[in-house]
């Protein structure tokens, strides 16, 4: 049986006792009907992963011991930020979890002129613990040991101003250069509209803060495929992707 990996949101260190949260404790003892005794591994985001044991099992949270320091996050070596228009229902949900399984460094919600889905104030905060949570259980999945960084949404007029990555790409179809194996940069930006695409205006404002129009081929990508594929591709030629 695979080993769980679960997030806790606390300093952490060897020799220390810890008590699950009661969503965690749930999972392990009545998803997984995992007993005391067995092992696990527990990581809180800071970096590396702890080997770990059920120690007690209460009614409501489970008391775990720790007992190792493995180092390795997993990180690519890309420095790799998308920033993708907020979406409807779940596709925004999982455009986090694939970016995040495939390697992202951050990621930006952006508030476009075709964005649709409006939030602010308490719906924000619940909307950014939602979307923090699909992050973590991502991480637990795929073994990464450091989180994304998850930005507040934000106007995609101002955001542009504030990016200094290498490479700059801004996806639309309504363009026909491709992506081309060059220099490895240390750094790349993905903006990518959402339902509908960006407008003319932002693919033009975007383009006057040096960012380089992409078409990823000659089919019509919906606004969670083209995060997947851009991602991907880039991985590939400048990440670790593949090895």
């Amino acid at each position: 049986m695979r080993i769980p990996r679960i997030y806790i949101d606390q300093a952490l260190a060897i020799t220390d006792s810890v008590l699950l949260n009661e969503n965690a404790s749930h999972y392990l003892s009545k998803v997984l009907r995992m007993q005391e005794g067995r092992e696990l591994i527990v990581f809180n985001g800071q970096g590396g992963e702890y080997s770990a044991q059920i120690k007690e099992i209460g009614k409501k949270q489970i008391a775990i011991q720790i007992s190792q320091f493995s180092e390795g996050n997993r990180q690519s070596p890309l420095e790799l930020h998308l920033a993708i228009g907020i979406s409807r229902g779940e596709r925004m949900d999982w455009v986090l979890q694939k970016a995040t399984e495939l390697g992202v460094t951050q990621i930006i919600p952006l508030i476009t002129e075709r964005t649709e889905v409006k939030i602010k104030g308490e719906k924000q905060d619940k909307k950014m613990q939602h979307w923090q949570q699909i992050i973590i259980s991502a991480c637990e999945q795929c073994q990464r040991n450091l989180l994304p960084i998850l930005q507040e949404p934000q106007a995609i007029d101002s955001w542009l101003k504030t990016v200094s990555t290498d490479y700059r790409f801004v996806l639309h179809h309504r363009n026909d250069q491709s992506l081309s194996e060059s220099s490895a940069p240390k750094s790349v930006t993905l903006l990518i509209g959402p339902e509908g695409g960006l407008s003319e205006e932002e693919i033009i404002l975007a383009e006057n803060e040096k960012f380089q129009s992409l078409r990823l081929g000659p089919r019509v990508l919906r606004t969670e495929t083209a995060p997947v594929a851009a991602i991907s591709l880039v991985q590939y030629l400048w990440g670790d992707l593949g090895e």
